[in-house]
């Protein structure tokens, strides 16, 4: 991972365009390719960003650029899309790489493991016929809450969530990537399970050929009967 702390600006065009002024920010470069916009504050969620795969370019600015005070140019280029991310670096205060190694995912605890479990005794919320492979299927990027087969016998990778927000869809997203280069697993559709999922999120899931499935966390622990509700 790298870590850079510089006075940038930077722009965004292709399914949308958007614009950062100058400022000093955090680029944290990825081992799997992602490039991040973090500011001080908004909490964890940077401000812009590019997903893999896409490819990063360093170039010295031209003359017009040097003449604002531009020291550097990176171009983040989507592989699969005209989505591209220009930084202009003026001043770099920090540049650190650092190897952190394979990851071992999220250890879920609390609502989220309790969810996984229940949707694991419950496949069939997946659809008539879902059978399952197992649970926490292990990837080079981090555990698959859930892998499971459709009455078709495709294979389904469900990630599970208490609050489904984009990043959620994000990260199936990198899992299914990894899964379908697997030819004992491909093809690998996704579904994103949660208690509730965010428009924005549903959005973008759908999007991107993942399917969605509202979780009822009562009723699947039998505290709620659905069937007996007047509304």
């Amino acid at each position: 991972m790298r870590l850079v702390v510089a006075d940038c600006s930077a722009r965004y065009t292709g399914r949308l365009t958007a614009h950062l002024p100058l400022a000093t920010r955090l680029i944290v470069v990825k081992a799997d390719g992602s490039v991040l916009l973090h500011s001080d504050g908004g909490s964890y969620k940077p401000l812009n960003w590019m997903s893999p795969p896409c490819t990063l370019t360093e170039a010295v600015p031209g003359a017009e650029a040097a003449e604002r005070g531009v020291a550097q140019v990176w171009t983040v280029q989507h592989k699969k899309s005209d989505d591209r991310l220009e930084i202009d670096l003026h001043t770099v205060h920090h540049d650190s790489a650092h190897d952190l190694g394979v990851d071992p995912g999220l250890v879920k605890d609390g609502v989220e493991a309790h969810l996984q479990e229940l949707l694991a005794e419950q496949i069939g919320l997946l659809g008539e016929g879902s059978t399952l492979i197992r649970r926490e299927y292990m990837t080079a990027i981090g555990p698959v809450d859930i892998l499971a087969r459709d009455a078709t016998g495709a294979t389904v990778a469900v990630e599970i969530k208490r609050r489904g927000e984009i990043d959620g869809v994000e990260q199936l997203t990198r899992y299914l990537e990894l899964l379908n280069r697997d030819p004992l697993l491909a093809p690998v559709r996704g579904v994103f399970a949660a208690q509730e999922i965010k428009p924005q999120a549903r959005v973008l899931a759908t999007d991107r050929g993942i399917g969605c499935l509202t979780l009822d966390y009562d009723a699947m622990r039998g505290v709620d009967d659905a069937e007996s509700r007047l509304f």
